[in-house]
């Protein structure tokens, strides 16, 4: 057989993201801390660019147009987009040229959410595994778990309009995130979190076999340090006992906890809401982000026509000052528009608390601004609003949906406010079992399973009725 060379013509369309679109893609998921070291090393790093003495929500100055050597920036541009669409192109900008702005370099990894979304965006799922695996990622906490049911997620997969979906969907979707780094994460549980990264160990590990069985059947005499137990069960000797508990503790209980240890604990709020006679509003905090605009003086020596070195320096500069405030007014707005559409579906927690937390999820937001989700997901990731009831952070009016007898829904915020407020009222000689937890819930058209409700409970570090009896 001959084969033969041949040439072939193929027509298709890719999106190609400039450096400054990813630039500004990328100022819109940094914390507002993070983008105050950015704009200050811009600041230092640009002679066109300067801050002005007074704060404003608006970071478009009116400036000197040049039209003979001005490039065209668009009025509105655009941060929306797929996690892929910014991410795919991200090494291959990099690599193509080293002048291309670096502002995204630790974007992907600031929050565990934003770190699995990167990868997810590299995984290859069909678009109904997609949803599933989206919503997996929304429930997974701060270490690292999910504890959610998986069947209340199936059920609000279902509410979301995602037909079809079923608990063999989820648990295989579950399976395959569950090989994203950091190794651990998505488990249920401490064994589950612990037997995966045993699974990644290499199966010439020494005495890896038994380290996997004393996690799956004997953890709990780990915790008990019954070692006469150990031995006897798992056939070793002392010094084997020692390098398998050794190995055990080597693992991480708590994989996704390193995205977090960044966090200084100070919170400066991008957005403040208010209250008077004319209602609710929102707007950006003037304080968070210092007004930037282009320096008159410098500006007014870039000379038309002119390829000397020198005037070459100044219209870049110029070019990347411009770049930068226009990607920050993108930001501010986009910051508004989807703050502006939380808060209007979360006015019941402004005037009445967590028990009046309404069900949200990042599709809701995305569907009524006309966005994708990851860019909701980017927006309030590290985002923060302060309001008459604290400073929250815009993730924090998402919680999935638990839908009553009538066919409204509650949120699962409002589930645990009112588990919290039963038992603070509970009479201090009988605390009120999970079991009775459930029954007065259902009297209230709030239909949860026990086990929800112990792992609600425990969730916000309240102890069992036997537990709370005797410390009283």
């Amino acid at each position: 057989m001959v084969m033969k060379a041949s040439l072939q013509l193929r027509v298709g369309t890719q999106l190609t993201m400039t450096p400054q679109l990813q630039q500004a893609i990328a100022l819109l998921q940094l914390s507002t801390l993070d983008l105050r070291q950015e704009i200050q090393q811009a600041l230092d790093t640009n002679p066109l660019l300067e801050q002005e003495d007074e704060f404003s929500e608006h970071t478009s100055p009116e400036e000197p147009q040049e039209p003979e050597w001005e490039e065209n920036i668009p009025s509105e541009l655009s941060v929306d987009s797929e996690w892929s669409d910014t991410y795919q192109d991200l090494g291959t900008a990099s690599n193509a040229s080293s002048d291309a702005p670096d502002f995204e370099r630790d974007a992907p990894t600031q929050s565990l959410q934003g770190h699995l979304l990167w990868q997810l965006a590299m995984t290859d799922f069909s678009p109904h595994e997609l949803r599933i695996a989206e919503t997996l990622i929304d429930a997974v906490d701060d270490n690292g778990y999910i504890h959610q049911p998986l069947n209340e997620l199936r059920d609000g997969l279902r509410q979301q309009a995602l037909e079809g979906v079923n608990q063999r969907d989820i648990e295989s979707v579950l399976l395959r995130l569950q090989q994203f780094e950091p190794t651990g994460v998505f488990a249920r549980d401490l064994r589950e979190c612990l037997m995966l990264q045993l699974a990644a160990l290499p199966d010439d590990t020494p005495l890896l076999i038994a380290a996997r069985r004393l996690v799956r059947q004997f953890l709990e005499a780990l915790g008990r340090d019954d070692r006469r137990l150990l031995k006897r069960r798992l056939g070793l000797d002392e010094e084997q006992l020692d390098e398998v508990i050794e190995l055990v503790r080597s693992l991480n209980p708590r994989p996704g906890s390193a995205f977090g240890s960044t966090d200084n604990g100070y919170v400066i709020p991008d957005l403040v809401v208010h209250h008077d006679e004319q209602g609710w509003h929102l707007t950006l905090n003037p304080d968070a982000m210092p007004r930037l605009r282009i320096q008159p003086d410098y500006a007014s020596l870039i000379k038309r026509a002119d390829k000397s070195q020198d005037n070459q320096f100044l219209k870049e500069h110029l070019q990347e000052a411009r770049w930068l405030i226009k990607s920050l007014s993108s930001r501010n707005d986009t910051l508004l528009r989807v703050g502006r559409e939380i808060i209007t579906r979360q006015i019941g927690f402004l005037e009445h608390g967590e028990e009046a937390m309404k069900p949200l999820i990042l599709a809701d937001i995305a569907d009524a601004v006309e966005m994708h989700e990851s860019t909701i997901s980017r927006v309030t990731t590290q985002k923060y609003v302060h309001t008459p009831r604290g400073v929250f952070e815009l993730k924090y009016f998402f919680s999935s949906q638990v839908s009553g007898q009538d066919g409204d829904g509650h949120s699962s915020t409002a589930i645990r406010a009112r588990i919290k407020k039963l038992i603070q009222d509970e009479p201090a000689k009988k605390p009120l079992s999970d079991s009775r937890l459930v029954t007065l819930l259902g009297e209230e058209d709030i239909h949860v399973a026990r086990r929800t409700v112990a792992k609600y409970r425990e969730a916000m570090g309240i102890p069992s009725s036997s537990e709370r009896r005797r410390l009283r």
